[in-house]
């Protein structure tokens, strides 16, 4: 009796036997890469539609600085519908596109927030207020883009890393390379997104693109 048991016992074990999946243990080092692989990139991100989809947009929906100033300081909603993001998150303050050329008129390169004071109307005073960086304040350009989202992103961590890394590209793709050396007096023309200004302060312009002339 007990051998015939045992003999059935075994026949069923070889039976099952071969349809069993043996799954292998991940090493640590592969758990590693695997992590590495899935993890959130803000720079991979951002280099990837910087050129196709950030600096088109930014050309098309810039107005002039004089035009959006005036209409953000009027009319904040009404700017931003024209000039910002309309679908951005309701709590989330306005910032807007805008272009504009200039002379600099003062450069504080010292710092690493280094900014240029850039004078459009020739009145001898500051119209913008121009980040070069290295250090850049604020996170505009990802502010004002209307084809990205909070919702896309796990958590504000996220969000957050992913608005900086704007600011490193545009030190990586152009600001790195603006002079440091007298600044004032040459002409600028920039492109980029500033929040809305309180008490009458020149717009913090962040730029998306900028050119130094003569």
């Amino acid at each position: 009796m007990w051998r015939m048991k045992g003999a059935l016992l075994a026949a069923v074990i070889v039976a099952v036997l071969p349809g069993c999946k043996i799954i292998k243990t991940p090493t640590a080092e592969e758990k590693a890469a695997a992590a590495a692989k899935s993890a959130f990139d803000p720079k991979a991100k951002v280099d990837a539609i910087w050129q196709p989809q950030v600096v088109p947009y930014f050309e098309k929906r810039a107005g002039e600085l004089k035009d959006v100033a005036q209409l953000a300081a009027s009319s904040p909603d009404q700017a931003g519908e024209k000039y910002g993001n309309p679908r951005k998150q309701s709590s989330s303050p306005w910032t807007y596109a805008v272009k504009f050329t200039g002379k600099v008129i003062a450069a504080d390169t010292d710092s690493r927030a280094a900014t240029l004071d850039v004078d459009t109307d020739g009145d001898g005073k500051a119209d913008a207020k121009v980040q070069i960086g290295p250090a850049l304040r604020g996170t505009a350009l990802r502010d004002t883009l209307d084809f990205v989202n909070f919702n896309e992103f796990k958590n504000q961590i996220e969000w957050a890393q992913f608005g900086k890394a704007f600011n490193e590209k545009a030190n990586a793709a152009f600001l790195a390379s603006v002079p440091r050396n007298d600044l004032v007096g040459k002409t600028v023309t920039v492109i980029g997104a500033f929040p809305l200004q309180s008490g009458g302060q020149p717009p913090l312009v962040t730029p998306s693109e900028l050119t130094v002339g003569s």
